[in-house]
């Protein structure tokens, strides 16, 4: 299985930065915004973006974090009472009228950014609900189209996006494999 690299560490820092001056551009700053980042990677670049903010504006963004397992249509067991592993969401300020941006590595058929969006709705009414993905590959099968975006990567369906960041994976890249 032949892997290309499409992302280095220093395009995923490009990229980040661009998507954290984007947030700050189109919302006019950073006032009542929130970034929510989707288990388990969504999360880390979430924090990331936030840390760019805070060197670009001087003032920090709240990071929430959300497990979207009990939200997905297409649920896997992964325990052994074949119970679903959830991992429980935390968001530390109320998100009620805020600018929520939703944040995961990647974007494809728009199943995950769906039910991230459900598990928003459950916890508050924001104003807003924007997304942020590093990647984005095409294949939509949902109406959902992201407002930021590191890179557009178009691939076929039998090709695989593999996102690795340092926290998870001790390496930063994005390849792209045949399944």
């Amino acid at each position: 299985m032949q892997k290309a690299l499409v992302l280095d560490v220093q395009a995923i820092r490009r990229s980040l930065t661009r998507i954290a001056h984007q947030i700050i551009e189109k919302n006019k700053g950073i006032e009542e915004c929130v970034l929510v980042g989707i288990r388990t990677r969504g999360i880390y670049l979430a924090r990331r973006l936030a840390e760019l903010i805070e060197e670009i504006e001087g003032q920090s963004i709240s990071v929430g974090e959300i497990d979207i397992t009990l939200y997905r249509d297409d649920l896997t067991k992964k325990t052994d009472n074949q119970e679903p592993l959830v991992k429980g969401s935390e968001i530390p300020v109320d998100i009620t009228n805020k600018k929520v941006i939703l944040v995961d590595d990647v974007l494809y058929t728009g199943r995950t950014v769906r039910a991230g969006m459900d598990a928003i709705m459950d916890i508050g009414r924001p104003s807003a609900i924007q997304l942020a993905v590093l990647v984005d590959r095409g294949h939509r099968e949902l109406p959902i189209r992201a407002d930021y975006v590191g890179k557009n990567i178009p691939t076929s369906s039998s090709e695989k996006i593999d996102v690795e960041l340092v926290e998870v994976d001790s390496v930063d890249q994005v390849s792209i494999k045949e399944k």
